[in-house]
């Protein structure tokens, strides 16, 4: 039906539009807490210019993760009261827990965070900043326990027609939540970084603040040295996981409708869902095989396994995990050209290396909506997996309030996202305080 369509296409739009807001927030106040403990430990100011200038970026990107957040809960009950009368009992408590212990851990420390820097001790003002990024942190750590047990619900019950927790234990750790995490932390991590990464380049680039935009360039990308091989790690885990307890929708990721022994990775496919083919493909055989399941000969099922009405939008899952994997490929080769450029001691003045650095800082968000298309696609038609259809989650509403109702996020969100734009480029401008400037309590 029209009205189901679009109240899935709303939520996408507006999940994929929230979700940018907690990736950046999330790897940022983990910058500035490691700034201020460097700063703590050398006391070299020039780490708590870095600081100011950042932290006004991560104020306006928290209000607007809550501003985006709030009309999603909403959404449940409006768009789809089904789902949510039927998933209440467990759902609910997860999502109550987040609002709990994140907001008010958040609501408690953020003032001190943003303003007491000439106010309170510096240890004391530490302390605050590393609340608040306890607090996203925990925020994270509820909303995917909820989105993991989705993908892979386990310990629960149907009792009266409603969902009951049969054990919390199997409930919170279920079968994808330890991979999801880990996979979705290091994301936001690698976004943020990309993007301090990028502008500090910009800076370089145009002879601004190069002290400053030097050492916060090369405290993003020894960070990056770290952090990309280890989400390439926490990549491979969870792709693992994701075989082992959702194989239909890693037969989509890999575009494959029959099942093969040694199965190809495609490189590039013309999908053809209608005629259940690819009508071109460009592979390279037998890596799909080794990377699943660890021997070149290894079974992966097709698609043609499961029937129609229960196989994922394979043209979507299997281009945006493309995009995911080429953009994880080029993180990886920025920072292995960066460790040669750091040997050959120019990695602060190769122009070329700067100018991609620049490009690249969107590349993590771009990222980060593709899993997540991938990971939200791949598991329909399920909003509950094998155990609630997306066909009986949604509310039985007017297309027209729904078409009302996605006008209205696309118009606002654009307007927010303009102004907020608008704001990155007058903080750019501004450029990072003189460290003559800087004025920390006591000091």
């Amino acid at each position: 039906m029209l009205y189901e369509a679009l109240s899935r296409i709303q939520f996408a739009f507006t999940v994929g539009f929230h979700i940018l807001w907690p990736s950046f927030t999330i790897g940022l106040c983990l910058f500035l807490f490691v700034c201020e403990v460097l700063y703590l430990k050398t006391k070299n100011k020039e780490y708590i210019s870095i600081y100011m200038f950042w932290v006004k970026i991560f104020a306006l990107s928290f209000a607007m993760g809550v501003v985006t957040g709030i009309p999603m809960s909403f959404q449940f009950g409006t768009n789809f009261a089904k789902f949510s009368q039927f998933t209440a009992p467990i759902i609910g408590p997860l999502l109550s827990v987040e609002i709990l212990t994140a907001f008010f851990l958040e609501a408690v420390f953020i003032g001190v965070m943003l303003f007491g820097w000439r106010k309170v001790h510096p240890l004391i003002h530490l302390f605050a900043t590393f609340f608040v990024m306890l607090g996203t942190h925990n925020s994270a750590l509820w909303i995917l326990i909820v989105n993991s047990w989705m993908q892979t619900p386990a310990g629960f019950e149907i009792v009266d027609g409603v969902l009951n927790a049969a054990s919390w234990k199997e409930v919170i750790f279920n079968p994808s939540m330890p991979y999801r995490v880990s996979h979705m932390l290091l994301a936001s991590y690698i976004s943020t970084l990309f993007v301090i990464f990028g502008i500090s380049a910009s800076y370089l680039l145009n002879n601004k603040a190069n002290i400053l935009a030097k050492k916060a360039f090369k405290l993003a990308f020894g960070m990056l040295v770290i952090l990309v091989p280890l989400q390439i790690l926490a990549g491979d885990l969870h792709g693992l996981n994701t075989f082992k307890h959702q194989p239909e929708k890693v037969a989509a990721m890999e575009g494959h409708w029959e099942t093969h022994q040694g199965a190809p990775f495609l490189m590039f496919a013309i999908i053809n869902p209608q005629e259940e083919r690819n009508w071109f493909e460009l592979k390279i055989p037998n890596a799909a095989s080794l990377i699943l399941t660890h021997k070149i000969d290894g079974e992966i099922k097709g698609l043609k396994e499961w029937p129609k009405e229960e196989r994922p939008m394979v043209g979507v899952v299997f281009w945006s995990f493309r995009v995911m994997l080429a953009i994880g490929f080029a993180m990886f080769v920025m920072v292995l050209w960066g460790g040669i450029l750091t040997i050959r001691k120019n990695l602060y003045t190769s122009k070329l290396y700067l100018k991609i650095a620049t490009l690249a800082t969107p590349f993590g968000f771009i990222a980060v909506l593709a899993g997540w298309f991938v990971t939200e696609v791949g598991r329909q038609p399920w909003s509950v997996y094998r155990v609630l259809k997306i066909a009986d989650s949604h509310s039985p509403i007017t297309s027209s309030a729904v078409i009302f109702t996605l006008a209205f996020f696309v118009i606002l969100y654009s307007i927010l996202m303009y102004f907020y734009i608008k704001f990155i480029k007058l903080t750019y401008r501004k450029g990072m305080l003189p460290i003559e400037a800087v004025e920390v309590y006591g000091k």
